[in-house]
């Protein structure tokens, strides 16, 4: 982390602030071992402290496991619990041999009562087995480029060869989050469902204005284990503790200082002209915005891919904006013309328009 000076000036002690706030260090500390604080729309890091270090994950397990059976399951589905489901250790939604759910029932309990039985459940019901459940989990790990993780089970428990890192569990969130059902789930504090009343393990809900879920994780070996989102004037983030006694206080410092340091800068809007060539409104295709730390801007460089001439239709698609910082792009956007351009009338043609005129007189 950069030093900050004291110096003294007319008696005075003054301290100098040089700290300068950068995504890789700064004017936050956390008190884990592994973290990471990751816009979710650009995905920049914002902040990051051993984000690539390979641990236990605990509980935050559960976020893939949601997502696979969400993707490949039937949330109407009814579920028979088996004895290996509901003989399980660890945290439980305290299900019996033979009962039966509906898969939407037993996501709640993965997700707010952190269920490994409700874990065991899901994967038997959704991948055949459990085995066949965690040869998706880590199909899917590979897709969203999780290149730093195994995952041997499918709640969590400790195992030699189910580990992440706060980086690849960040990249999990995101894709989390773009998934609105996991997210109605992840989200609620309290349900009573399937003749169950459930309530969220997840304290930031209730601590933090703003927070959009996800997952708590706790063993002894893992310590504890947090992966949260939260949403500040139209921003998302992400964060991500791994081995924290204090991850609580630790997300809150975490999203105060992301929001204020790198507030997002919407550079194009869905629909909205982002240009003018030529007198042709050029139209975003797509919204972007990027978060940006004081001092710091995004150069925006028009590359079309064809000539603006008649006949030219509203809509077509003519090149991109290109969005750089420092010198790296970090983004694009399809630019769409905002008009018509109909081709102009030929020689012949406005001669006889002329001549029919003249007939007028």
């Amino acid at each position: 982390m950069p030093k900050c000076f004291p110096f003294r000036r007319a008696g005075v002690l003054l301290l100098a602030m040089a700290c300068l706030l950068t995504g890789r260090a700064g004017a936050v500390e956390v008190s884990a071992s592994a973290a990471i604080l990751m816009d979710m729309d650009s995905g920049r890091v914002l902040y990051e402290r051993n984000a690539g270090a390979r641990m236990l994950i605990a509980s935050t397990t559960k976020i893939l496991t949601a997502l696979v059976a969400i993707r490949d399951g039937n949330l109407s589905d009814t579920v028979k619990v088996s004895r290996e489901a509901a003989y399980t250790e660890g945290s439980s939604m305290y299900l019996k041999e033979g009962e039966e759910l509906t898969l939407e029932t037993l996501l709640y309990g993965l997700l707010l009562c952190s269920g490994n039985d409700a874990a065991v459940a899901v994967a038997e019901h959704v991948g055949g087995s459990v085995e066949g459940f965690v040869e998706r989990m880590n199909d899917t790990a590979l897709e969203l480029g999780m290149e730093d993780s195994s995952f041997a089970n499918p709640n969590g428990l400790d195992d030699e060869a189910h580990y992440s890192t706060a980086h690849d569990m960040a990249l999990l969130a995101r894709a989390a989050m773009g998934n609105e059902t996991l997210v109605r789930i992840a989200s609620t504090r309290t349900v009573t469902i399937g003749g169950r009343t459930m309530t969220n393990h997840n304290k930031l809900l209730q601590l933090m204005d703003g927070c959009l879920g996800l997952k708590t994780g706790y063993t002894r070996a893992a310590g504890r284990t947090l992966v949260s989102c939260a949403e500040r004037r139209s921003q998302r983030l992400i964060a991500v503790t791994l081995q924290d006694g204090n991850d609580w206080a630790d997300h809150q410092s975490l999203y105060d200082y992301g929001f204020s340091a790198y507030p997002a800068k919407r550079m194009a809007q869905l629909g909205h002209a982002l240009a003018q060539k030529d007198g042709i409104p050029l139209i975003a295709a797509n919204s972007f915005a990027w978060p940006l730390a004081q001092g710091e801007t995004l150069e925006t460089d028009l590359e079309l891919d064809q000539e603006l001439a008649a006949p030219l239709r509203m809509g077509t698609r003519v090149g991109e904006a290109v969005f750089s910082l420092n010198g790296k792009e970090v983004g694009r956007v399809a630019l769409l013309t905002g008009k018509n351009l109909p081709e102009a009338p030929s020689k012949p043609e406005v001669e006889s328009a002329m001549t029919v005129l003249r007939g007028y007189r």
